[in-house]
């Protein structure tokens, strides 16, 4: 069969530019007579099963969507161990954490910590919180940013400061004044468009290779790529107990310990609404990563059989793929809105949560005068918008995916001391010197960062992988014992 077309710069733009117009819409609707109890938790009146479906857009970021496929050709289905973690992960946010949150009325979760430990321990979370979501989102974004770059913009002379800017100008129009309100709608709009992305993707490749349904299915399970389980070799990072326990403390750590995501599980009604938001999103989350795997296999399949060279970045094949000519057109606008929904539904989510952590745990926003509240909270919500274009813009100007990729690695350790933070407070009834946290909070991902980076030489070929968040937890967990005494406090 022959090639299709690639798609033109001007098509993408005009499939952006109707996306955003359907958010800034819903935005508009959804904002209606909104406050600052609207903006940070929904004033907990969000139902449950729109705020489900919705975090899994939240949950899974541009890079998910192209990277998520293209591992599979080197790691096959090992990242379900990884997912099967998350569930036991899922169970203790909504068992252990979720309770906790509710039970103290919590606008931020961070707030615990200044209830716990003290101020300097509260502003210490806040501000690791603040670091890890501003470069990790900004790192997401960058990417996404220059993948339309070279598909659209360059070809139309517009600058990337251009279309960084009129990016985040746009998720700051639609979120400005609803907040969490907004995004619980708009994140659900994002997942459809991203999931019908996929399942139309799968259905056009069984299309141009002549396969059904159920002949799709034996396809991917017969393929070579379909492995899930791996128990042979505990050094590789494949390993099962790896991936199974670096799962389950990633989804604890990022999820229940992130105000991000937490933030739409507070906007339920109660503790019985965001429980059952929980446990049906954790479920649904598994197929959803089972179905992107199985795209990856039969997009290697798919170009195998074409005999189309597979890009030395595995990243680029769903793109390619999707954009290139080699499906029809149809595939090509979906790939586009799938990309833009899953990169925008956690940017616009994270950009509303930096917003409530700084003006609730840095400026104390609650204690200020009420008629200067809202104001406040707007003012914020440019300056985090405006934080992200700088930092993506920073970036760009380093133009080292090396430099760059390493200090995303060192954003992702500093969820460690949260983790931490947290566990000693629910485990322990010891007080800490508060004002040593940040250096126990700085000290366990320096060390963290060393022993993964000599790792191989000093520990005999052991290469960490997820499990070093288990590590940097225990080690800050360490360090605040040894800094801590004996106390009357009651466990949390």
């Amino acid at each position: 069969m022959h090639e299709l077309s690639p798609m033109s710069p001007i098509l993408i733009l005009s499939i952006i530019a109707l996306y955003f117009l359907m958010l800034v819409v819903v935005g508009r609707i959804t904002s209606k007579g909104a406050n600052n109890d609207d903006f940070f938790i929904g004033q907990r009146n969000s139902p449950w099963p729109v705020v489900a479906f919705g975090m899994i857009g939240a949950s899974l970021s541009g890079v998910t969507f192209i990277s998520v496929p293209g591992w599979v050709g080197t790691t096959q289905f090992s990242y379900m161990q990884m997912v099967l973690g998350y569930l036991v992960g899922y169970a203790f946010i909504a068992m252990v954490l979720m309770p906790l949150y509710y039970r103290l009325n919590l606008t931020s979760i961070y707030s615990y910590f200044e209830d716990r430990f003290g101020k300097v321990s509260y502003r210490t979370g806040a501000w690791f919180f603040l670091l890890s979501r501003t470069i990790g989102s900004a790192f997401r974004l960058y990417l996404v940013a220059g993948v339309l770059q070279l598909a659209v913009f360059d070809a139309l002379g517009v600058p990337f400061v251009v279309t960084v800017i009129a990016t985040i100008l746009l998720i700051w129009i639609y979120t400005a004044e609803g907040g969490i309100k907004t995004i619980i709608w708009t994140d659900t709009l994002q997942t459809v468009f991203m999931l019908l992305a996929v399942v139309l993707t799968i259905l056009a490749i069984g299309s141009e290779l002549n396969l059904g349904l159920s002949e799709l299915v034996a396809t991917v399970r017969d393929s070579e790529y379909s492995r899930v389980f791996f128990f042979e070799n505990g050094n590789g990072p494949k390993f099962f107990w790896k991936q199974f326990l670096g799962g389950a403390f990633i989804a604890v750590v990022m999820t229940g310990m992130d105000q991000d995501m937490m933030q739409k599980n507070l906007s339920c009604k109660n503790i019985g609404d965001a429980q059952k938001n929980m446990f049906s999103f954790s479920v649904v989350l598994v197929f959803v990563n089972l179905l992107f795997l199985s795209l990856g296999a039969l997009l290697y399949v798919f170009a195998i059989t074409r005999g189309i060279e597979i890009p030395t970045r595995t990243d680029d094949l769903y793109p390619l793929l999707a954009t290139a000519g080699h499906l029809p057109l149809a595939i090509g606008v979906l790939f586009i809105l799938g990309l833009i929904a899953a990169a925008y539904s956690s940017a616009d989510s994270a950009l509303a949560a930096l917003t409530t952590s700084f003006c609730i745990d840095i400026l104390e926003i609650r204690k200020r005068p009420k008629e200067l509240q809202t104001t406040i909270r707007k003012r914020v919500h440019i300056m985090m918008s405006a934080v992200m274009v700088v930092v993506i813009l920073i970036f760009r100007a380093v133009n080292d995916d090396s430099v760059i990729s390493a200090v995303f690695t060192a954003a992702g350790y500093t969820y460690g001391p949260l983790l931490g933070l947290f566990a000693f407070g629910m485990m322990t009834k010891r007080a800490i010197r508060d004002n040593l946290t940040p250096i126990v909070c700085i000290a366990s991902p320096i060390i963290c960062y060393v022993l993964n980076l000599y790792s191989v030489e000093l520990m005999n070929g052991y290469k960490f992988g997820f499990e070093l968040l288990i590590l940097n937890g225990a080690l800050t967990f360490l360090g605040l014992f040894l800094i801590s005494k004996k106390s009357e406090l009651k466990l949390a």
